[in-house]
């Protein structure tokens, strides 16, 4: 497995040779640095933790220091990559050329908060008629039954907070890699507020 981490910037719009345009997310990645090893020995599997975006000393508290080696400043955002693919240790540092080669990426965020909604925007209930006099217009019916058992049933579309989950947009192409910047464009959206970290791996399904 091969990937990084990055920060959504936001969309914008590019042009191929032929003048068709694509709408992509720019996704800047800043240094990723190994901040540790797991191997099977010790932890049953293998990985490494890739760190980025140097963190304030006055928010580091020893505990959370103490997984840095020395040498290595603690980082505001960590994740851990199973089985990544390339040859590293301790220290070394991982920028956006690591996914120069590749043609489509997973790309994992938490997406936009919504608060808390009604079903129709959160479960798309189609609600009751709009006219004058119907008294019901966006509740969502009945819950439960009258019989016997006479319970609400365990995973039933509710009202509740909508938004905020971890989610990943698969098969994503990635139209360009700019090296000098360090900075990728992918096709379509990416979920996520803007300046959100994002993780980009290398597409399972292709």
């Amino acid at each position: 497995m091969i990937g990084l981490i990055g920060k959504k910037v936001g969309m914008t719009q590019v042009f191929d040779e032929q003048g068709v345009l694509t709408p992509v997310t720019v996704i800047k990645v800043e240094p990723n640095t190994v901040i540790e090893e797991r191997n099977t020995e010790k932890h049953g599997y293998n990985s490494i933790v890739l760190g980025t975006v140097d963190k304030k000393e006055s928010r580091i508290t020893k505990p959370f220091a103490g997984q840095f080696t020395e040498g290595v400043k603690p980082k505001k955002c960590l994740v851990e990559m199973k089985d990544f693919e390339k040859e590293c240790k301790v220290g070394d540092i991982f920028g956006v050329e690591l996914l120069e080669d590749l043609s489509f990426v997973d790309i994992t965020g938490q997406s936009k908060g919504k608060g808390f909604q009604g079903v129709m925007k959160r479960h798309g209930f189609s609600g009751g008629r709009a006219t004058h006099g119907s008294k019901f217009h966006r509740a969502n019916g009945s819950t439960g039954m009258a019989a016997t058992p006479s319970k609400t049933i365990k995973g039933l579309k509710m009202a509740g907070r909508m938004g905020g989950d971890k989610k990943t947009v698969q098969n994503l192409r990635v139209v360009a890699v700019d090296t000098e910047s360090q900075v990728l464009l992918v096709k379509g959206a990416v979920p996520g507020n803007k300046d959100g970290f994002v993780v980009v791996k290398k597409a399972k399904k292709k």
